[in-house]
């Protein structure tokens, strides 16, 4: 076998983190036990029955209310992290415990687990000060220090830090991680499953066209930006032969639902919640335009690479990380410009010949670079280097304890 690995997740159930749920499958494929310490959930049935896979499932926290509550999720979590990881390691080996974060507050098991013989590896998908600044506006200096001062000390404990772009590589040597233990592993979305999904008429409704954000709906993903440039469309450029689809869900859909219907969208616009990846696709394979509202410089987009694997062109802000991922493939608009970003959607929906120049650039940057199945060869090769270290390691010392104790031949 070639290990043990332990994942951690915080903040969803592992069945509805398709980052994570990609790579315990492809670590699976690879020969590896897996445990996961994971939020109960009724997504993670599946993996719950399947051959190498152990979940360890803990009672979700109360949603916080407020900035303070986020304490004592945290405060949750990180105890159910720590008796469920060390009840595991009790029990068995194990080789290498990847954190999926922010939040960063696992840096103390880190410390524990490290001094047990486990390497440790922390995914950033997200940076805390910037998330925090971008749900919140103003950052408050005392915060933002005391996230700092956390983003540190999990680099510190952190053995290998794999990262989605090259901003978030920067920032995180900053913070202390190691540049020749610091490694980029994109979001990309899995071909095969792209290549599988079918177009499906009906999911226009009576629209002449459809155009699909899909995502997580808070506070720093701007839907209520989206629906305000979505109004303008309909009302103010009389385009209502256009179907807008908003999939996913989030603290933010009762209150986008409530923003749309206050806009006058309902005709237009539809939420359907959280769905299976595979109806994602088939909306994305049934659309004309992608759209993105995020105002976050440091941030890789997910749904921008799947907009791209499905040859769909899209609209978005003109910040840094969208425009590494999707210059060529889109149509960038200065950040937060409304009215400019309204223009650009009609524009591509009234020209078929430019989305679709703009769309094959992306489905093939995907399929050269981006996708999954790319980024996951050096995904598991950064697995195995540290789960051969740690197997090494427990060899060099089980052989020099033959050296200081030979057996007996037997008489």
């Amino acid at each position: 076998m070639p290990g043990h690995v332990l994942v951690v997740i915080e903040n969803v159930p592992i069945g509805v983190d398709c980052r994570a749920l990609r790579q315990v499958d492809d670590l699976l494929a690879s020969g590896y036990r897996v445990s996961a310490v994971t939020r109960r959930g009724p997504a993670n049935a599946h993996y719950r029955e399947r051959p190498g896979m152990n979940v360890l499932e803990y009672p979700p926290p109360r949603e916080p209310g407020g900035k303070l509550g986020y304490i004592g999720e945290y405060g949750v979590s990180l105890g159910w992290a720590t008796v469920l990881s060390l009840s595991l390691r009790l029990r068995g080996r194990i080789d290498v415990v990847q954190f999926c974060e922010p939040p960063d507050i696992y840096f103390p098991l880190g410390w524990i687990l490290r001094g047990l013989g486990v390497r440790v590896v922390v995914d950033q998908r997200d940076l805390m000060p910037e998330l925090f600044a971008a749900r919140y506006g103003q950052a408050n200096p005392i915060v933002m220090s005391a996230l700092r001062w956390l983003e540190r000390r999990t680099q510190h404990v952190a053995q290998h830090t794999l990262c989605s772009n090259e901003t978030f590589r920067k920032r995180l040597i900053e913070a202390g991680a190691r540049p020749e233990r610091a490694t980029i592993v994109g979001n990309g979305p899995e071909l095969s499953r792209i290549q599988a999904a079918t177009a499906d008429r009906a999911l226009r409704g009576q629209h002449k066209f459809l155009c699909c954000w899909v995502g997580e709906m808070n506070p720093q993903d701007h839907v209520d930006l989206l629906l305000r440039i979505i109004a303008r469309i309909v009302h103010d450029l009389r385009r209502t032969d256009c179907g807008f689809a908003i999939i996913g869900d989030g603290e933010c859909l009762e209150e986008s639902r409530a923003l749309s219907s206050r806009l006058g969208l309902d005709e237009w616009v539809h939420f359907p919640g959280w769905v299976r990846q595979d109806t994602v696709f088939s909306y994305l394979a049934s659309a004309d335009l992608g759209l993105d509202t995020s105002l976050q410089d440091e941030i890789s987009p997910h749904k921008i690479t799947e907009y791209m694997a499905c040859g769909l062109p899209f609209v978005s802000f003109d910040v840094r990380e969208t425009r590494v991922l999707g210059e060529g493939a889109s149509v960038l608009v200065p950040p937060g410009d409304i009215e400019s970003f309204a223009e650009q959607v009609v524009a591509l929906i009234d020209d078929a010949a430019r989305r679709s120049e703009l769309g094959e650039i992306g489905r093939q940057r995907v399929q050269e670079d981006l996708s999954w199945e790319r980024q996951s060869i050096t995904y598991i090769d950064v697995i195995r280097r540290l789960s051969q270290r740690t197997r090494g390691n427990r060899h060099d010392e089980v052989a020099a304890g033959m050296e200081r104790h030979p057996s007996v031949p037997s008489q």
